[in-house]
């Protein structure tokens, strides 16, 4: 296979993998290759994308390949988060917040299980909100990432703990809405802006 378009694979296989990314080993395995080749032409993607300058970067995270945003537009990233007209909570984001909640720690493929569909974009949605965050690595194969909520979603709730989330239905996916529904019943029905958290939650500051 030619070496060019061994690289464009890697470069969709990071986008599939998401914020977990995957190992030399990984890679090596799912192209067929030995783990030296592997980490030469992910060096080499790396290298490209950052000579480049293209807006995603590879990076080396925790032992694994991952695509990420160029630090050099941080500005931009962080105005996009900060917008009004973007900051409002889908309801895939939602019901993954609530997954998030009373499942903690939970992976990424866990979530999916439990809703049916891809998170990718609601879990970067939530980290960039400081409602979630990531709080360590499972002992499974890969050692995907755990995520859990921030003091910044109890802030917002007015929760004193966890242990005061409203009482849910056995967790299924029956019962995923009125889960949802639970613990979003604090809004009122007001679809939740990053504006509306409190200055110091949205900082990520003590009170």
């Amino acid at each position: 296979m030619e070496y060019s378009k061994l690289k464009t694979i890697i470069e969709g296989l990071l986008f599939m993998a998401g914020d977990e990314g995957l190992t030399v080993k990984q890679l090596a395995d799912i192209l067929q290759l030995d783990a030296a080749a592997a980490a030469d032409i992910a060096g080499d993607l790396q290298q490209e994308m950052k000579r480049q300058g293209r807006g995603i970067q590879l990076s080396l995270v925790a032992g694994a390949y991952r695509l990420t945003t160029n630090p050099e537009h941080a500005e931009y990233f962080e105005r996009m988060a900060y917008t009004p007209t973007r900051s409002s909570l889908s309801q895939a984001a939602l019901e993954t917040l609530s997954i998030v909640a009373y499942r903690q720690p939970i992976t990424r493929v866990e979530i999916e299980e439990i809703r049916g569909v891809k998170c990718d974009r609601a879990l970067q949605s939530l980290v960039s909100k400081d409602l979630i965050e990531e709080v360590g690595r499972a002992e499974a194969i890969g050692r995907p990432i755990l995520y859990g909520t921030t003091k910044s979603f109890l802030d917002y709730f007015g929760l004193p703990g966890l242990d005061a989330l409203p009482e849910p239905a056995a967790f299924d996916d029956d019962a995923l809405d009125e889960q949802t529904q639970l613990l979003f019943e604090k809004l009122e029905g007001r679809q939740m802006t990053i504006d509306e958290l409190p200055v110091s939650a949205a900082n990520g500051e003590e009170p």
